[in-house]
């Protein structure tokens, strides 16, 4: 968990899944519910969060 490079992939894998997710539900593929709505923003923040954490762990390294 300490390593940069796999809270980087981790973050952009939370990210990604967090701007699919409504996408298919905008295209109708899956219905829109108050709970993934907000599990969907929960991952894309989450992945934000991890994103930055290894880039600041990244940059400590150098």
């Amino acid at each position: 968990m300490k390593s940069p490079r796999f809270l980087l992939t981790l973050g952009l894998l939370l990210m990604l899944t967090g701007i699919i997710l409504p996408f298919l539900m905008v295209i109708k593929v899956l219905e829109s519910t108050f709970f993934l709505n907000f599990f969907s923003w929960g991952l894309s923040s989450l992945g934000l969060a991890l994103g930055m954490v290894g880039f600041a762990l990244m940059r400590r390294m150098l």
